[in-house]
């Protein structure tokens, strides 16, 4: 049973399953604000949970499939399944095409328009995997990417887009490409190398840090946008002061002579976040 469960265990460390919490929450907070107004049931939900998955899952392995040549040459990554030869690209490719078609079929289980506008997002989505190629602006890419998952989730329950839609994915975008930038700083000078584009890599490491910082000032104010054109509880400010200061904790932790702490501070405090802001968004939706 080890042997046949070990193909599965290596493409979830490929594809890092468990950082699907950074974007899932939000996708199920844009469903939760848009039943505020149009109701939501089970099967809606289920569905929005797959085409999640399906599509964060099926970017990341395109994206290893994008960078292997990379990623061989990069010491931080050279042992990840495609470099190291665990996982052929044949599989991969396999895994990737899979979870696209599945991604497009959930869309359309949840709407003509989520389905139709299925192949846009996988466009986007896969083609992040390019954007270090020419610029160092690909960070955004990355936050546009996942804040298509707000916007998708209250597409999925409402049907059509709207204002605070809009600004939870504004919200979304500048909270991933800030703590995107942060955890590049890490491969600033393979990227120089390798002729990659990365703003610690175009601006050093320092200048990358105040913009990351400036990015999630831009997306707690957006958040706060949320909270008033929505109109939500009071528990929402609640959430939202908690978000602000675990953002501050994460920019404490890293600093630009001193990146040892960087994995804490992606993954645990952004991992945080997303998911005090579900829970935060839930309260609000339900209390009186």
């Amino acid at each position: 049973m080890t042997g046949l469960l070990e193909p599965i265990r290596a493409w979830g460390r490929m594809v890092k399953f468990s950082h699907t919490v950074f974007a899932l929450p939000f996708a199920l907070s844009g469903a939760a604000l848009a039943a505020l107004e149009s109701g939501i049931t089970w099967p809606r939900i289920f569905w929005i949970v797959v085409a999640m998955i399906a599509a964060r899952n099926a970017a990341m392995s395109f994206n290893r499939l994008a960078d292997q040549r990379y990623d061989a040459a990069n010491p931080r990554t050279a042992a990840r399944e495609l470099p190291s030869g665990r996982l052929s690209r044949s599989a991969v490719w396999s895994l990737t095409i899979l979870l696209g078609a599945l991604f497009v079929y959930a869309s359309f289980q949840l709407g003509l328009l989520c389905g139709l506008l299925s192949p846009v997002a996988l466009v986007i989505v896969f083609g992040y995997s390019y954007t270090k190629r020419f610029t160092w602006a690909s960070h955004l890419v990355l936050g546009l990417s996942l804040a298509m998952a707000p916007v998708g989730g209250w597409l999925a329950v409402s049907g059509h887009f709207s204002a605070v839609a809009w600004l939870l994915g504004a919200a979304v975008l500048m909270w991933v490409a800030g703590f995107d930038v942060v955890y590049s700083c890490q491969d600033t000078e393979f990227d120089r190398q390798a002729g990659l584009f990365s703003i610690p890599a175009r601006f050093g490491i320092r200048r990358a840090l105040i913009l990351s910082r400036l990015l999630h000032v831009a997306a707690l104010a957006a958040l706060a946008g949320v909270g008033r054109m929505a109109e939500l509880h009071p528990i929402y400010w609640v959430g939202w002061l908690a978000i602000g200061l675990i953002l501050i904790w994460e920019h404490r932790l890293v600093r630009s002579d001193n990146l040892s702490k960087l994995g804490v501070a992606f993954f645990n405090m952004n991992g945080m976040i997303s998911v005090i802001y579900l829970a935060t968004v839930l309260a609000a939706a339900l209390l009186p």
